[in-house]
């Protein structure tokens, strides 16, 4: 008889039992079958589809011009690929803000069309109408504060946020209401480690941190700036597990060179 090694799926449960025991949450995104493939048998506990793709796969300068249709695209690829990561989907501009009816719409369609298992949406006080009313159907909601990308004709600028006393107690604010309101997980972007740490040791959710600091309950980077894809893109809070560019680069240039001199293919790479 032949043994199958059980795989364990993540779960919202098995989050909140990570914070509770001090286990860290490894989060990365992705947006395509093949990378997700990768990233999930590596044990990831999270996989978000970010609406990042609009950067690092459509070469957009924001992440405002993604759609709905594009998010679920990214979803499906991810979700075929996965076995046991927890997938989040950003939803994306323009898809739920000022508008609780058209975010639960935009959550079904999501949860429908691509399997995921649950959305992140980006703010606290102003779209909480929203966050419950997805709530309110079941699907499950991690919220984002801190430095929120899909605001940067706002903000100007993608510099630290929550520096000051006003936008720090917000902040807070904002975080204790996503908590009561039953998000199952908050992220925090770019903001002073310290206010990290408070905020991660207020919330009985895990907190996820991008440039948030060590105190974190987990960690997330953008899968192709971890991979030294983005060349030059080093921000402060990037660690970058490898170079990735330079190894593709040379690759193909090694095939044109090989196609070129007539090496590629040999005899025994033909029919």
């Amino acid at each position: 008889m032949s043994q199958h090694k059980e795989i364990k799926k993540i779960t919202t449960h098995t989050l909140q039992a990570m914070k509770a025991g001090g286990e860290k949450i490894a989060m990365l995104t992705a947006y395509d079958y093949s990378m997700a493939t990768v990233l999930d048998h590596a044990g990831l506990d999270i996989i978000l589809v970010g609406d990042s793709a609009a950067n690092v796969m459509a070469g957009y300068e924001t992440t405002l011009p993604i759609t709905l249709e594009h998010m679920i695209y990214h979803a499906q690829s991810v979700v075929r690929a996965v076995k046991r990561a927890l997938v989040l989907v950003d939803l994306p501009f323009g898809s739920y803000q000022g508008n609780p009816k058209l975010a639960l719409n935009s959550a079904i369609r999501i949860m429908k069309e691509s399997g995921a298992h649950g959305v992140k949406l980006e703010g606290g006080a102003e779209i909480l109408d929203s966050v419950k009313l997805i709530l309110s159907a079941g699907i499950p909601v991690m919220g984002h504060l801190g430095l929120m990308p899909q605001s940067i004709n706002k903000y100007g600028t993608y510099a630290l946020r929550a520096k000051d006393e006003v936008e720090a107690k917000k902040l807070i604010t904002d975080a204790e209401i996503l908590q009561q309101a039953g998000c199952f997980a908050l992220l925090l972007e770019k903001i002073p480690a310290l206010l990290g740490k408070q905020v991660s040791e207020n919330l009985h959710i895990p907190t996820i941190g991008i440039g948030a600091g060590k105190y974190c309950d987990g960690q997330v980077l953008v899968v192709h700036d971890m991979l030294g894809l983005n060349k030059g893109f080093k921000p402060r809070f990037l660690r970058q597990y490898a170079d990735m560019y330079d190894v593709v680069g040379n690759a193909a240039k090694s095939y044109i060179k090989d196609v070129k001199s007539v090496d590629f293919p040999n005899d025994t790479e033909q029919y």
